[in-house]
């Protein structure tokens, strides 16, 4: 049993079914609300501790709890209003608002540990001595157990429903108790050796600030700006439509993230060339349908027809495949079509590439295998897409 279940099992309804989107609000409520509590209660204690013993890395490291309070506000409304079902205005739902308000979060964290490396950096300079009190180190102590906990509890919630922010949030806050760890160091070095490194240690806590609020706003950004699929999902994905009788492969799987748990994707499915409209198109409406009842995701399946019949047709596939096989093996081909002229034989198919290579590098590729088929048969003319994921080049002929 995981820190926080109880708290799961007791608050959140349906807590197993982490892909409904009602049950990811929940837990999103339920991590936002018990973080105020807790680093509400933690700023209270750590600033009177601070004021007790004059301490600027204490009160610093008590801000640092305010604004964490401040930034589970904002990621609790933010939870709330990305909950909220699609309209005109926004077609594909309002999911998308929390990675802004994770946005949100990043600013007012960097603005704080901003402010205090400032605090801290004039303390450095007109350093001040400090006031031992065993009750207020002791709340020091506490307050390390306490985000502990939270740590362990908001990585459990980002575990089980794959919520980034809940991950930021636990990130935060096992950053907390090394800077708590930090400030209970000076306390003992000033006690102990008449050394005040409170200072310094204030330095230490608001840079720690400043890397946690730039770490999830470059995480955040990335969300906003496009990252791949998580591959589990892929794979899902792609086995489910692949497995539909009739279907022979499947490729050119395109997700699009609209807010955690919500996503929209498009798929090639390769079928018989001799297949009826009307069988491709239920092939086509069941992979939908079983995608959207199993992985919640609303998928559009594009139907690829392709000669599976013709020994010319196989004979090219593989001498396609080998020769791809020898150029490079991260190398793959899909959507291959053979018309027969009097003179020729016109091929075309899409190359997938590897991200890395450039765009002489893709040309220098095409034209290698162009030529390699041109020598199994002169007759055989090539006209070759080069695909990298999302994006399309222009065609490459010869």
């Amino acid at each position: 049993m995981k820190i926080g279940d109880g708290l799961i099992r007791r608050f959140v309804k349906n807590y197993q079914d982490t892909e409904d989107p009602g049950v990811r609000t929940a837990y999103g409520t339920l991590a936002g609300v018990t973080d105020i509590l807790c680093n509400l209660l933690l700023f209270a204690v750590k600033f009177v501790v601070g004021l007790l013993m004059a301490s600027t890395a204490v009160t610093a490291d008590a801000f640092n709890n305010l604004s964490d309070s401040f930034s589970s506000v904002v990621s609790l409304i933010g939870v709330r209003m990305a909950a909220r079902p699609a309209d005109q205005e926004h077609p594909f739902g309002h999911g998308r608002i929390e990675y802004a308000a994770s946005f949100v979060v990043a600013a007012v964290i960097l603005s704080v540990g901003i402010e205090f490396f400032r605090t801290s950096a004039e303390r450095v300079l007109h350093p001040q001595p400090l006031t031992f009190r065993t009750v207020a180190f002791v709340f020091l102590l506490l307050s390390v157990l306490v985000k502990l906990w939270m740590y362990f509890f908001n990585r459990n919630i980002g575990q089980r429903t794959g919520n980034s922010l809940m991950a930021a949030t636990a990130a935060d806050a096992i950053f907390d108790v090394l800077t708590t760890a930090v400030t209970i160091v000076s306390i003992i070095i000033y006690e102990a050796a008449g050394i005040n490194i409170d200072g310094i240690s204030g330095l230490i806590v608001s840079v720690v600030v400043i890397g946690a609020g730039l770490g999830i706003g470059r995480d955040t950004l990335n969300l906003l700006i496009g990252v791949p699929a998580d591959q589990e999902l892929r794979d899902k994905i792609s086995d489910m439509v692949a497995g539909v009788p009739g279907v022979i492969s499947v490729h050119d799987l395109v997700i699009h993230n609209y807010g955690p748990g919500r996503y929209m994707a498009t798929i090639h499915a390769e079928v018989s060339r001799r297949m009826t409209l009307d069988e491709a198109h239920a092939i086509a409406d069941k992979a939908e349908k079983m995608v959207q009842s199993s992985l919640n995701v609303e998928l559009v399946v594009h139907i690829d027809p392709v000669d599976i019949h013709s020994q010319l047709v196989k004979d090219i596939r593989e001498n396609v495949s080998r020769i791809l096989e020898e150029i490079d093996p991260e190398l793959s081909f899909h959507d291959l079509h053979v018309r027969r002229e009097k003179k020729e034989t016109n091929i075309t198919f899409d190359l997938a590439v590897p991200y890395a290579y450039s765009a002489d590098r893709e040309n220098e590729v095409a034209h290698q295998i162009m030529d390699r088929l041109r020598d199994v048969d002169p007759g055989w003319r090539c006209v070759i897409t080069i695909d990298r994921g999302m994006l399309r080049e222009g065609n490459i002929g010869s």
